[in-house]
Formats: structure tokens, sequence, C-alpha cells
């Protein structure tokens, strides 16, 4: 650290020999003294906007910080409710899901699930919302587009269980209780027929293509871009209107058609925007949510929890008894930390290579 000294922040005088302070030191001087009071002031002038922000506050208060405590029982042991109750043992808990033969080989598992449907969500998920938000632009008609719009919105308002239910009934396959097909199963099997493999999979009593370990990570991706991607294109469909019409006009006087201008024109001016939607796409990466997912799995030993199972819903199965809790929230904290690390070395590198960074 420099040690400041008077004369850095006074100008010395040789003809009177005395120290007078300039005139941009006396206004740095007095913004810092007024600095508090005019935030103060700020604060009442907008103080319906800072109301506002008291529901978000205490939201954050509530489920996000004040939880953070029961992460300490991640590095302790015992069949106490209260974590602040248990035993200390240190990182043995991670040592356990890491090299137990019986926790590891779950836990590997769901992070392998984990990752791989991360990386297809990516993968599928993130190019799909900039497709749309480019389609949108260039619909002329602003009926034809708001119809649109709602209809690749909604799905997003539905919840989960809506969701999922209706996943369900459309790849689900014959109960054997007269129940037939579901409507997609039953169209894919007529097109690639009942001997082919997809066929044969439709056809399974009780499980059909939903339940296939197979087929499922297919079926979650598609029915997870139905959900999201209409919503998501928001933020670059607003990115691209920002974009100023001269240099459309531009490209048109060099000649350039629709497909050179989304990719000489639009795509460059949103660059910034997809590097910060990436970025933040990149730290819930492995964040895949249990409830979705929970309510695909059809349980430990059938179906499709071969390849359902994630951290978060073994966490959650680990977290119902008292004697695996802590290896469930150990669990959980490791999924969360390789996030982070994800988040900062985006960040990093996208800093590194295009100057457009989160932070």
């Amino acid at each position: 650290m420099f040690k400041l000294k008077y004369d850095d922040f006074l100008v010395y005088d040789e003809s009177t020999g005395t120290y007078s302070m300039s005139a941009e030191q006396q206004v740095r001087d007095q913004t810092e003294k007024s600095h508090w009071k005019n935030t103060g002031l700020t604060i009442l002038k907008d103080w319906r906007l800072y109301i506002m922000l008291i529901p978000m506050i205490l939201v954050y208060l509530l489920w996000k910080y004040m939880p953070m405590y029961e992460l300490i029982a991640s590095f302790k042991y015992g069949t106490e409710i209260s974590a602040l109750d248990r035993d200390w043992v240190g990182a043995s808990n991670f040592e356990t899901i890491f090299t137990n033969v019986t926790y590891s080989v779950q836990f590997w598992r769901a992070f392998r699930n984990t990752f791989t449907l991360a990386f297809y969500g990516l993968l599928f998920g993130f190019p799909m919302p900039i497709i749309l938000a480019l389609f949108f632009n260039e619909v002329r008609s602003n009926i034809t587009r708001s119809i649109i719009q709602v209809c690749v919105y909604l799905p997003k308002f539905l919840s989960t269980v809506v969701v999922t239910t209706l996943a369900i009934s459309l790849f689900r396959g014959p109960n054997g209780a007269g129940t037939e097909m579901g409507i997609v199963s039953k169209f894919i099997t007529m097109i690639c027929g009942a001997n082919s493999d997809i066929g044969m999979q439709a056809d399974v009593v009780g499980n059909g293509l939903i339940y296939s370990t197979r087929y499922f990570r297919a079926i979650y991706i598609v029915t997870d871009l139905w959900e999201h991607a209409g919503y998501d294109s928001i933020v670059f469909f607003a990115a691209i209107i920002a974009v100023s019409p001269t240099s459309y006009e531009a490209a048109q006087i060099d000649g350039a058609g629709k497909m050179q201008q989304m990719r000489y024109v639009v795509l460059p001016s949103i660059l910034s925007t997809v590097v910060i939607m990436l970025i933040m796409k990149m730290g819930s990466l492995l964040s895949i949510g249990y409830e979705k997912l929970y309510l695909f799995c059809s349980g430990p030993t059938i179906g499709n929890y071969e390849v359902a199972s994630v951290v978060s819903t073994l966490a959650n199965s680990w977290g119902a008894n008292q004697n695996t809790a802590a290896y469930g929230i150990a669990g959980e904290m490791m999924n969360n930390i390789i996030g982070m690390i994800l988040v900062i070395g985006s960040n990093f590198i996208a800093r590194k290579a295009s100057d457009v960074s989160l932070y």
C-alpha cells in the first residue's frame, strides 16, 4: 500500500513558500463530504422504487441466505435434526460420496446424468431462443408476430406438473388394462414400424418411450425446449429490435441479403447480450431442478431412473433419511461449487476473448 503525504493533495507555491489546495482537489473533497448526503436525498426522492425492492430482499434473505447455515451439515454427521447439534467430521462426508462403494456409485451416476442433461440443454437450448428471436424480427405483420409470440411464451406459464403429465400422456406405453399408448408414441410407431427399436420401446407395457433409458433424454430436452425457448427469446428479441435501422440500410446498399444482414449486422450487434446470457447459463448449467425429473423418475429399480437420476433428486432421496442427509447436502454443495467455477471460468474466458464479461 502507498503511504499518502500532505503534498499529494496540496500544491506548493515556491514564490510564497506555502501550500494551497488545487481547484480539482477542492471539488473532490466537497464531493466526498456530500456523498452520503446526496445518496440519502436520492433515496428519499425515489423512495417508492426502494420500497418495491423490499419483497425481493426478503425473498433472498429467507430462501437464499438464511438456509445457507444448513450447509454446515455437510461437514457434520449425526441423526439430530439441527445441523448445529451434529458432530464435526470435516470432509469425511465428501470423501464418502466420492470413494465409498455404496454411495459413490450413486453419486457419480447422478453427476454424469446431471452433466449430460445440462450439456444437451446448453447445446440445443441456448441457440434456439436466438433463432426464435431472429425469426420474430423477420415477421413484418405485428398481429402475426404477437400471436406467434403468445403461443411460444405460453408453455412457460404452465406448472411443472402439467408439463410432465402432458409428456407422460403423449409418450406413454400401454398399461395392459385397456389404456392405449400415447398419441405421439402411436404416431412414431406408425412411421418407424412396430418392429423397429423405437416402436418396440413405445409398445412396452407400463413404460413406453417416456420410461425408456434410451429415449428419455431426447424427450426431456424436447419438452424443456418447448417450455423455455420461447420465453428465453425475449431478451434476444429486445436486443435485436434495438439495432439501428441505418445499419440495415447500409447493408442493403452494399447488396447484403437477409442472411447476410443477420450474419454481419444483427449477430455482431447482439454479441454482448449473447455472451452475458451464456455466462449466466453456465452458472445454472448443473443446477437442474429436481421437480421435473422427480416426476419423470419411475423408481430406483425400473424405468428411466438410471438416466433420470441427477444430483438434485439423489440429494432429495438421501435427505429424506437422517442418516444420509449429510451426504445429500455434501453432494448438492459440490454440485454448486462446480457451477460457481464454471461461471468464473466462462467469465474469464469471455473477458479475454471478446472484452465482454458479466463482471
